[in-house]
């Protein structure tokens, strides 16, 4: 993996975050989870390169990433597909994701894992943490489409701060 500045990311964020997916990883090297996501983005805020994610409460994931302060970001690309529908439907209370995955992880310096299977790795410091709320939204037919009984309870959103980026 090659270190680069968050800038010369040449990546169209909405693309691969919509259509490729990212595995969300947090934890350390004795114990992590990775979790697929595709809602997200990445920009310019309080004068630092950050991404927001979000994150439900039931995710096995969130508990790394609150006990952390830092996740990662693996963008795969397109041919991992089977990876990200293991992550984004198995828990990693109930499976070893690595075993079913066949991912191979390492850690940041940070101690944060990443895998050497990701294209583009963003490794990411929480800045700030706020709960989607339905009396904040303006159309609340969009909160009762994704937050019920079915689909799960609201998201945690999540900004952070890209403090490293790597790309093969």
């Amino acid at each position: 993996m090659k270190t680069i500045n968050p800038t010369l990311i040449k990546d169209n964020f909405i693309e691969i975050i919509s259509k490729e997916w990212m595995l969300v990883s947090a934890g350390d090297k004795d114990k992590f989870n990775m979790m697929t996501a595709s809602w997200g983005g990445a920009g310019e805020l309080w004068g630092k390169h950050v991404v927001f994610v979000f994150v439900r409460p039931e995710r096995y994931t969130r508990g790394f990433i609150e006990e952390k302060g830092w996740f990662t970001l693996s963008f795969l690309g397109d041919e991992y597909k089977k990876v990200h529908a293991v992550c984004g439907s198995k828990s990693g209370r109930d499976i070893d994701k690595v075993a079913a995955t066949g991912l191979t992880p390492y850690f940041t310096e940070n101690g944060n894992p990443c895998f050497e299977e990701s294209r583009l790795t963003l490794e990411c410091k929480i800045l700030y943490t706020s709960e989607i709320e339905k009396d904040k939204f303006k159309d609340v037919s969009l909160f009762d489409r994704w937050y019920n009984e079915a689909s799960g309870n609201p998201h945690l959103v999540y900004v952070a701060e890209i403090v490293n980026a790597w790309e093969k």
